[in-house]
Formats: C-alpha cells, sequence, structure tokens
C-alpha cells in the first residue's frame, strides 16, 4: 500500500481556500483545475472530512476547512522560504565552500586569492584544507579538491586551470662557491635538494631534441614541502627542481638561478577537480572561474 505523503494536496488546499476558486488556485499554481481539485479531494480522503463546500457557482470552506486552514496557518510561506533558501544555492554564490589542496598550491596561491574571492562573495565562506592526501571528494564532503596530478573518475568533473614549468635552480650564493652544472651528468658531484613526494622517486628527468636522460641523485637535503626545499635553496644549501609557481619570484628577482635551461623536465598541470553533477553550486563554478583567471598569467 502506498504511503501518502502528509504535505500532498496542502499547497492546492491554501491555495484554494485564498481564492476561494479551483481555477485561480490552479493558475497560480501552474497545473490544470483537473489536478488541483483531485489533490483536495485526495487530501479530505485522507482526512476523513469535507473541506470544502462546492457548488457550479461558488467555493467556500466548511467549519473542518476553516480549522485546518487556521492550523497551517503560515505553513505555506515557511516552505516557499524553505525551496527559496534551497534554490538559492543555484542562483547565487551562497553557503560554505570546502577546498582541498596542497600545501604549496594553497600558501602562495590559493590563500592570496581567498581574501579578494570572499569580498567579492560576501555571502560565502571557505574552508581550506592544506594537505598532500588524497581526498574523497563525497566521502569527505569536499565541494572540490585542486592539484597538480590526479587520477579521475567518471564521477569527477576535472578543469584545467593552468600549467607550470618544473624547473632546475640554484641560489647565485651556491652557484659562486660550486659552478654549475654543465649537463644533467653533472649533477652526481652537486648537493640536490629533492622532494620526497616527487612520483619519480630519486630520479630527475631531463630531454632535449628527443633524447631523455633519467638521472639518479642521492639528496643532500630531502624534504616532503616543497616550500621548505625552496627556502634550503634560497640559503645555498643545494640546487633545487621545483614547479614555477613556486620559484618563478625568486628566478625573476634573481634570489635564484634557472640551471641547464636548454632541458625540459617536465610540466604539471594544475586541475581543479569536483564531483560531477547537473547541479553544480554557484559558489563552486564561480570560484573555479576566479581561480583559473588568478593562475592564468
Amino acid at each position: 500500500m502506498k504511503t501518502l505523503d502528509p504535505l500532498d494536496g496542502i499547497a492546492a488546499f491554501l491555495t484554494v481556500s485564498t481564492h476561494l476558486s479551483f481555477t485561480k488556485a490552479a493558475d497560480e499554481l501552474g497545473m490544470s483545475r483537473a489536478t488541483v481539485g483531485a489533490q483536495v479531494r485526495q487530501l479530505e480522503d485522507r482526512l476523513g472530512i469535507r473541506l470544502f463546500q462546492r457548488s457550479t457557482r461558488k467555493v467556500v470552506l466548511t467549519e473542518a476547512g476553516a480549522a485546518y486552514r487556521e492550523a497551517l496557518s503560515g505553513i505555506l510561506p515557511q516552505i516557499r522560504e524553505a525551496e527559496r533558501a534551497a534554490t538559492s544555492f543555484q542562483k547565487e554564490a551562497v553557503g560554505r565552500l570546502r577546498v582541498s589542496a596542497p600545501p604549496d598550491l594553497g600558501h602562495l596561491v590559493i590563500v592570496p586569492a581567498v581574501s579578494e574571492f570572499l569580498k567579492l562573495n560576501p555571502a560565502v565562506s571557505l574552508e581550506l584544507d592544506l594537505s598532500h592526501r588524497a581526498v574523497n571528494l563525497v566521502e569527505d564532503g569536499f565541494d572540490l579538491a585542486i592539484r597538480g596530478r590526479l587520477e579521475v573518475d567518471i564521477n569527477l568533473i576535472t578543469r584545467q586551470l593552468a600549467t607550470s614549468q618544473i624547473v632546475i635552480c640554484a641560489s647565485p650564493a651556491y652557484i659562486d662557491e660550486h659552478g654549475a652544472p654543465e649537463s644533467p651528468h653533472d649533477l652526481a658531484h652537486h648537493s640536490c635538494l629533492h622532494f620526497a613526494e616527487l612520483r619519480w622517486g630519486r630520479i630527475w628527468p631531463f630531454s632535449r631534441n628527443g633524447e631523455e636522460f633519467r638521472i639518479p641523485i642521492v639528496p643532500r637535503l630531502e624534504l616532503n614541502h616543497s616550500l621548505g626545499l625552496r627556502d634550503a635553496a634560497l640559503l645555498g644549501v643545494g640546487i633545487v627542481l621545483l614547479p614555477d609557481f613556486i620559484v618563478g619570484e625568486d628566478l625573476r628577482q634573481g634570489r635564484l638561478i634557472r640551471l641547464l635551461p636548454d632541458w625540459h623536465i617536465s610540466t604539471i598541470q594544475l586541475q581543479a577537480v569536483y564531483p560531477a553533477n547537473r547541479h553544480i553550486a554557484v559558489k563552486v563554478r564561480r570560484f573555479v572561474s576566479f581561480l583559473a583567471g588568478k593562475l592564468r598569467p
């Protein structure tokens, strides 16, 4: 036996009782007059009472109908307000936005951008989780994740935000003391600063003119934090391999010097990933577009 929804017919009843007309109620609700009449009859059958006296010219509330309307006073505006609150997420940027991102990209790019984004979207609050862990967006309750490399399943949408070149560099002080490598093979005689979570392991890949070399290195310093490696390179500890979104400003200011410029290492695709859904919240779409604009240069 079908379980009846307690709300079935209530909107129809309240609208008819306001206009005392099934035709006007149907127009307001965007239904046919027959549908409105059927919903009211089903409600009357469920309650076991007659709510309206009907004639060919007039509709009036019964005593029970008037009492029922009084008891329901205020419920329809509340329902419409609840619907408005829910649909507002699809019409404007509102609510809490939970974002997962790696610490280096978060500190250097996302955190500075967040303050501007929040000023432009005052109805949004943002929770930023900075870690290298691979989050499950749905199970962990994140709206989106930003990563340099992601294994993406069919239930996720991926949008490329930007690309970042990996470069090899060192401080002027280090180069003055130890010289600059002339080829990747010279790295065996240098102090190398290694990112512990690099997917290639302790091997630095180089290519030029169709030639590829995989250079094994013995790290003088190994960290799982790329900003810490950058700081060590700035202090002259050794040669480091890092994305240009981390060391780009240091290279432009001369605090670090790019080495082996004729050799290509790798390119990182910076991506935003969020659950596939026909109804993507405005706050997610707007933040992804905003971040893409910040990263594009």
